[in-house]
């Protein structure tokens, strides 16, 4: 018997209460949780009742024992890491998307969900200056969108060199030798492991953690055989972007796939006056990008692009007599994504980009890039901190005298709770990171978490 619809009312009714009261409290609550998951894991285990709970009771009950180990993420003052937070119309549409419960592995099966997706990915291609014809898939992040893209790319070199990766595997086949950068991020090198690529060849970076072209072209002249080039839109700790036009060329001068890592900065290409970051883009193999980060859709909305839809279509695809297949034209969602069965994820990138339109992207894009350099000039003011990066795009690094000081500094800031940086290590120190990436930080955002930071390097 189909569900009435009153038996979800109560529930949903609870979570509306409890998601207003949580947006609401971004503005005051400290940015950290108050408590850790160890300490919460009593809260939500113990036995399993023998018996059911009502819904809006559960709700009531996941809501208040969650609280206190939330992280503010959602705030304006949150700068760990490269989070994101969500603009209003894509969570109200991923609110949709679980409601409307689509599995869109089919177009055949769910017609307006694929379409959503298909729409949104021509979006995307638009927005970044990428080729018309390119397939779009959407995924659960940065991570298995580098996945997609690099299995495409094994597929290509690999059946270039007149090897079947499908029907025959690895053991046997030609080596195939992956470059790059050696700043990448760690998640390129997650997806050569998961296929089966081993590591990656590292070439020499300038200080801002670019690719050096001279070291490129050395390093491509060393090898033979099938190879993938790894280029990087955004390096996780300065933001600066490889040399994409140079390093391009060079790679396909040697017959190398050219695959762009921009979990977050390929969205420069989307501003006209961050686009010159992003010089010779459109001339790779494929991309991959995470809309959660600078596009500030939910979670479990990353962008896979690849050039080659037959390529990726035939490493990915899979040909099934109970799947309704759609041969030609824009083919079945489930050919770009490495699963079967999953929601929906393109729909919140649909109404991302539709609530800001073309020019609001642009606008979102250069707002970030205009804190980063605010918090930047802000913190050069205070005594002993020494930013260390040509802040380019969204991503600051600063450092005190010595590595203790840094460390003492960050902790103090974020035992206060103003603001969330998190730290890290660049160039061999200790550095306090930020990461500017959410929509609703504004100037009093920034003035905030600037004055955090004093406060925590004067020692109070």
């Amino acid at each position: 018997m189909t569900a009435r619809p009153d038996a979800y009312r109560a529930a949903l009714a609870r979570a509306v209460a409890h998601t207003d009261a949580w947006l609401a409290s971004m503005s005051d609550r400290a940015v950290g949780p108050s408590a850790s998951a160890d300490e919460l894991v009593g809260a939500f285990g113990g036995a399993l009742p023998d018996g059911p709970t009502d819904a809006a009771e559960v709700i009531d009950l996941l809501a208040a024992t969650a609280e206190p180990g939330l992280m503010a993420m959602p705030s304006g003052r949150f700068f760990g890491w490269v989070i994101g937070g969500t603009l209003p119309a894509a969570l109200a549409a991923d609110w949709l998307t679980s409601a409307w419960d689509q599995n869109t592995g089919m177009r055949y099966g769910s017609p307006a969900a694929a379409a959503a997706e298909e729409a949104a990915g021509s979006w995307v291609l638009d927005l970044l200056g990428l080729p018309a014809g390119a397939d779009v898939g959407f995924v659960t992040g940065a991570t298995m969108a580098n996945f997609v893209g690099l299995a495409a790319a094994r597929q290509h070199v690999l059946s270039k060199a007149g090897w079947d990766v499908n029907r025959s595997g690895l053991t046997g086949g030609p080596a195939v030798r992956v470059l790059v950068g050696a700043e990448r991020h760690d998640t390129v090198d997650l997806a050569l492991r998961y296929l089966g690529l081993g590591e990656p060849t590292p070439v020499a970076v300038d200080e801002e953690g670019r690719i050096q072209p001279d070291a490129l072209a050395t390093t491509l002249r060393a090898g033979s055989g099938p190879t993938i080039v790894c280029l990087q839109a955004g390096n996780v700790h300065s933001g600066a972007f490889d040399p994409l036009a140079a390093a391009i060329q060079l790679a396909h001068e040697h017959g190398a796939w050219v695959h762009i890592d921009g979990a977050f900065g390929l969205w420069a290409a989307a501003s006209p006056k961050l686009r010159h970051l992003v010089d010779g883009l459109a001339d790779a193999d494929s991309w991959a990008t995470d809309a959660h980060k600078t596009l500030n859709v939910p979670y479990d909305c990353g962008i896979a692009i690849v050039a080659r839809p037959e390529t990726i279509r035939t490493a990915l695809g899979v040909r099934a007599s109970y799947l309704v297949h759609a041969d030609g034209g824009p083919g079945d969602p489930f050919e770009k994504v490495p699963e079967l069965s999953r929601r929906a994820r393109g729909i919140p990138v649909w109404a991302a980009l539709r609530s800001l339109g073309r020019d609001g992207v642009a606008d979102l894009v250069d707002r970030l890039t205009k804190h980063a350099r605010s918090i930047a000039a802000g913190l050069e003011t205070i005594d002993g901190a020494q930013v260390l990066n040509d802040v380019a795009f969204t991503q600051v690094c600063v450092a005190f005298e010595n590595d203790e000081r840094t460390r003492a500094v960050t902790a103090r800031l974020l035992a206060d709770g103003t603001a969330w940086m998190s730290g890290s290590r660049w160039r061999g120190r200790d550095v306090l990171r930020v990461s500017v990436s959410n929509w609703s930080t504004d100037d009093d955002d920034v003035a905030a978490s600037v004055d955090a930071v004093r406060r925590a390097a004067s020692g109070g």
